[in-house]
């Protein structure tokens, strides 16, 4: 069923960030798959997997936008393929991040606990490059994918209370927040667990939500994202639970907030320019159903035109932002395949619309004469991709 604009409807429910009322419903697709980065062995199986109802709310206290239907009987298991270690672009980027820890923030020979680790990638690279102990949770670990001589554990669970036993000196958690049904009170036991200690590290990377609206990026919002940050909504969060926030920055083509904290012994004070953003979220959130309008007819003509006039388009991107593309377009959304340079990913179909999913190879049988791309940072390396297979098609990127 097609995505639908509430007029700013309330939501009973209370903000999961700050605990305030009066959240305002702005978004509703009733019909999206429960996940979208679950691995389909069949056309038949990933028609079939569950769907569920996307309805995101927006806090006008705090700039938190919640989804408030969101159903936490998800799969996250071994089957849960999210890994963007694949591509070059990412794992440079990953690799900045690794060195800045490592040079500028100190983190060397200390202990780092990864909460939602995934398939270990990054703890493994700062436990390398920092002589450091690594500590990685996540129910999606797949240890056959680990080569190293580091010092690493990985724990194949979901993060609790129970894993508050790691005395660690660094708390990292990578796009793993937006998972997260009730933010505050994973939060709030980060910072019981630090306890007394001022010296350990607090580094958190998520979405900005506030480009998405901005754009009308209706391929970045689905069900297993149940939790949407601002810059200044993330920063909020980490201050009044009694912590300091000592750097926040947009990153990765402004796509990626970046929060770096410290323990404080209470609530602190707003004082980087990134945290003042209440306005700007208000005027995204009322000029979203415009924007993604207006994606949605443009995708949406633009797939109908090449396929009446016999022209093939390619989806390039299998992971959530692919979901979400082609299941919100449903119809309006002719596309042959869809490409993955994941190996895993490949020989496997899309969650919801059944897509098969090729390699970047496999494109020279299929001939597209139209690629979208779901990232538009990939542009260039899908570029270089397809020149290396003596292909030439038009690419768009989804922004």
């Amino acid at each position: 069923m097609p995505a639908s604009f509430p007029p700013l409807e309330p939501e009973a429910m209370a903000c999961p960030a700050c605990d305030a009322r009066g959240l305002q419903a702005f978004y509703d697709v009733p019909q999206v798959p429960v996940n979208s980065c679950i691995l389909m062995a069949s056309r038949e199986e990933a028609l079939a997997y569950p769907r569920g109802h996307l309805r995101l709310a927006h806090c006008p206290a705090c700039g938190f936008v919640a989804s408030t239907r969101f159903d936490p009987a998800l799969e996250y298991s071994a089957r849960y393929e999210e890994t963007q270690a694949f591509s070059g672009t990412f794992n440079a980027f990953s690799r900045r991040l690794v060195e800045d820890l490592v040079e500028r923030q100190g983190v060397r020979g200390k202990t780092v606990l990864e909460i939602g680790c995934g398939k270990g990638e990054f703890l493994v690279e700062l436990c390398e490059a920092g002589g450091n102990r690594g500590v990685g949770v996540d129910p999606g670990y797949r240890p056959e994918r680990t080569r190293t001589t580091a010092q690493v554990e990985f724990i194949r669970d979901f993060y609790g209370e129970r894993h508050a036993r790691v005395d660690a000196d660094v708390i990292v958690c990578r796009h793993t927040l937006e998972h997260i049904e009730r933010p505050r009170e994973l939060v709030r036991s980060i910072r019981r667990q630090v306890g007394d200690r001022r010296d350990v590290l607090v580094f958190f990377e998520v979405p900005d939500v506030l480009r998405v609206l901005q754009e009308g990026a209706f391929w970045d919002l689905y069900h297993e994202h149940c939790s949407y940050f601002t810059a200044g909504s993330l920063a909020r969060l980490f201050r009044q639970e009694g912590f300091d926030v000592v750097e926040l920055e947009l990153a990765y083509a402004d796509q990626y907030v970046l929060l770096t904290a410290r323990p404080a012994d209470g609530p602190t004070t707003p004082r980087l320019p990134l945290e003042h953003d209440l306005d700007a979220i208000r005027a995204a959130v009322d000029g979203f159903a415009g924007a993604c309008q207006r994606q949605l007819e443009g995708f949406g003509a633009q797939l109908r035109a090449a396929a009446a006039q016999g022209e093939r388009t390619v989806v390039w991107g299998s992971g959530s932002k692919g979901v979400a593309f082609l299941t919100t377009l449903g119809d309006a959304a002719p596309v042959d395949c869809v490409v993955d340079v994941n190996p895993h990913r490949q020989g496997r179909f899309m969650p919801g619309t059944g897509h098969p999913i090729v390699s970047p190879e496999a494109l020279v049988g299929v001939r597209p004469d139209h690629v979208v791309v779901m990232n538009p940072i990939y542009v260039q390396e899908i570029g270089r991709d397809l020149a290396r297979l003596a292909l030439t098609p038009s690419l768009r990127a989804a922004a």
